[in-house]
């Protein structure tokens, strides 16, 4: 049986390298269908593919070594830069730091498709962000408006959403007009609190600084110096996209976030997220960025489902019954 082996002279850092409960480890043979045993003060790897998951093992010992903490979600993003005949450290994603948190943990990019992502925004006035659920769109987004807003790039945060119902109407909910749309706009706050912090993002609303409200308040309204982002934009109309994309204004930023694939529009609406795509490619000044299921930093469980629809599109089993 062909066998990689390597000498790790650290017991902490063999700890580190096997994760929690050997984690890390078993998703490596998972991976790449191997057995990976630690022998004395070696880690042995068997298997037909060996070799591979020992250059995977190799990045991943580096990683350890230069101090960062790796958990599934790396390992999973490690091994497919790897299939790619890529490199986490070529990629240098730990030197791409965006901001701190109000508690001073620094925000930077996991993956290489986040990272393209961060750099179009601070380069570009317009970037569309698109890519399925837990890729970071939005929460890069709001941590960009941050810092923008920190080093007086900007003068005032706009974080927007339609309110557009998945099953409920907004008719039914109880409480004011206020209330009925805070709902859909949870996940900005949250994103906000994080980077923020809860205190200051309030000192911040009530003075108008920050600004977070539905799509329609936005009509007839022109923000200049501003970081606007516009989220879950699949469940804009065409109209109302081509609105909000012209509110833009001098000294301004626009990030548009989405995922053509959630879309909650009433049947035969079309989204003005896919017409923006259609329309605007090639326009100058505007950047379109698409991540994918191997930019997903939620549980591991997500990237798979993701990965799952992804092939049941392919072959058309997603199709709608027929009534």
């Amino acid at each position: 049986m062909n066998e990689w082996r390597i000498s790790i002279d650290d017991a902490e850092l063999m700890k580190r390298i096997f994760g929690s409960e050997d984690a890390n480890i078993r998703i490596l043979e998972e991976s790449y269908g191997v057995e990976i045993r630690e022998r004395g003060n070696e880690i042995v790897v068997s298997g037909d593919q060996c070799s591979e998951a020992g250059g995977t093992l190799s990045e991943l010992i580096e990683i350890v070594r230069a101090g960062e903490t790796v958990d599934a979600q790396k390992v999973h993003y490690i091994i497919s830069l790897q299939e790619e005949g890529k490199s986490y450290k070529e990629a240098r994603l730990d030197k791409g730091i965006i901001c701190y948190t109000h508690k001073g943990k620094p925000i930077k990019p996991k993956t290489l498709g986040q990272a393209a992502y961060a750099e179009a925004i601070r380069k570009y006035d317009i970037v569309f962000g698109i890519g399925p659920a837990g890729t970071g769109k939005t929460y890069i987004a709001v941590a960009l408006a941050a810092s923008a807003f920190k080093s007086k790039q900007v003068e005032k945060i706009i974080l927007t959403r339609p309110a557009v119902e998945a099953g409920e109407k907004l008719g039914f909910l109880p409480g004011d007009l206020q209330e009925k749309v805070d709902p859909y706009l949870r996940p900005l706050y949250d994103a906000l609190y994080d980077i923020l912090g809860r205190d200051n993002a309030g000192r911040l609303r009530e003075k108008e600084i920050i600004e977070v409200i539905p799509l329609a308040y936005m009509r007839g309204r022109t923000f200049d110096n501003a970081f606007i982002i516009l989220d879950e934009a699949q469940n804009t109309t065409k109209e109302q996209m081509k609105m909000f994309l012209t509110r833009l204004g001098f000294g301004s930023k626009v990030v548009v976030t989405g995922d053509i694939t959630q879309t909650d529009l009433p049947r035969g609406k079309k989204s003005g997220l896919k017409q923006a795509m259609q329309i605007l490619q090639g326009v100058r000044g505007i950047r379109f960025c698409y991540l994918k299921a191997q930019d997903v930093v939620r549980h591991d469980l997500v990237r798979r489902i993701i990965e799952a629809y992804e092939r049941a599109h392919a072959q058309g089993l997603d199709e709608e019954d027929e009534e």
